[in-house]
């Protein structure tokens, strides 16, 4: 299955309608004058978050939408009616880009946000506009104007606290369903994952986060290599980088890299995408100890990290058999709960400061 989180879609708005040429006829009143009515506005398009929304796939089979154009205008001084609005969901975390121009018009990070992309052609005026006193009988009027029509691209980027990353067959897809309810397909074999999973992640009642298990990587992804750089803008909004190895590589990991480079060339995908990344809270968790003795796995585990000069949390798991994960997520939790006081904290001093 591919992923869609990438999606090209044409919107239209509604034209307006036109103007009326019409004149007031009634009985007793032979020179009733003009009584055209204007055309009604056309609808506009909208873009609205849906966080029941979780992919762009619908798009692949739709991908026009057009407003309502507005009702031509009428006798009587009465004006068309306006067009309805055409209102169209995405998920939350989509950004909408102008494809002519290449400009971001958008973010829609949250439930329920909306966005105008296109807006709909104001109505064209009725001959009632047009009396004056040396034109008491105008036959003029305009015609509607015409609804905005826009290429748009559109790209998700998922919305989670947590992202998994690491070599493809690391054991991220089993990581996640370990620890949460998610259910990813998990196989002995390289690229299993195809489109990011998210996952909720309840400690406790009122204490949770999201966690995202990201497509695997490889070196060279950031030029599009294996599944490319499009998973990598999963990982910009989170706030917390979980990276996973494969302790033991030549049994079912990326053959003939070891867990040393796996680490040094997932950091340099993520320099040469983003900087940033490399500066997020990038935990180190090194998975499959199942396949070695404890002993064993502890000094491999040691070893790397000594190699690699980690300085940030690390930890030694056996994701298929759910060992060591969940204290992970207790962490996790914490780490979360202590950035939330922090930023209390900051917001005080700031309203203190003010005063």
């Amino acid at each position: 299955m591919k992923l869609v989180d990438e999606a090209e879609i044409t919107v239209i708005a509604g034209n307006g309608g036109n103007g009326c040429v019409g004149f007031r006829r009634e009985k007793f009143i032979p020179l009733g004058g003009p009584d055209g009515g204007d055309g009604g506005n056309g609808g506009d398009v909208w873009l609205q978050a849906d966080e029941n929304l979780n992919t762009l796939v619908d798009f692949r089979h739709q991908r026009q939408f057009k407003a309502q154009r507005g009702e031509n205008g009428m006798g009587s001084q009465m004006y068309g009616k306006g067009g309805e609005d055409k209102v169209i969901t995405v998920p939350v975390g989509t950004v909408v880009v102008n494809v002519d121009t290449d400009e971001v018009i958008g973010d829609l990070t949250a439930h329920g946000d909306r966005l105008l992309v296109a807006r709909g052609g104001k109505g064209g005026l009725g001959n009632m506009h047009f009396k004056s006193s040396t034109n008491r009988s105008p036959r003029q009027s305009t015609p509607g104007a015409e609804g905005e029509q826009r290429t748009l691209k559109l790209e998700l980027k998922l919305l989670a606290d947590v992202g998994l990353l690491g070599f493809p067959n690391a054991g991220k897809s089993t990581f996640i369903r370990a620890v949460s309810a998610a259910t990813p397909k998990v196989a002995d074999y390289p690229f299993t994952t195809l489109y990011p999973n998210l996952g909720v992640v309840s400690v406790e009642p009122h204490r949770s986060f999201v966690i995202a298990d990201i497509p695997g990587l490889i070196e060279g992804a950031a030029d599009g290599a294996g599944l490319g750089a499009q998973f990598l803008r999963h990982l910009q909004r989170t706030r917390l980088l979980l990276h996973l190895v494969d302790i033991a590589p030549m049994e079912g990991g990326v053959e003939g890299i070891s867990a040393i480079e796996q680490v040094r060339a997932i950091e340099r995908e993520l320099g040469r995408h983003d900087p940033e990344l490399l500066r997020k809270p990038r935990w180190l968790v090194l998975n499959k100890a199942d396949l070695m003795f404890e002993d064993e796995a502890r000094a491999a585990a040691q070893a790397i990290v000594a190699e690699l000069g980690w300085t940030q949390p690390w930890y030694l798991v056996s994701a298929i058999a759910r060992e060591g994960t969940w204290p992970i997520m207790l962490d996790v939790q914490a780490f979360f709960d202590r950035l939330r006081e922090e930023q209390a904290e900051q917001a005080r001093a700031g309203g203190a400061g003010e005063g």
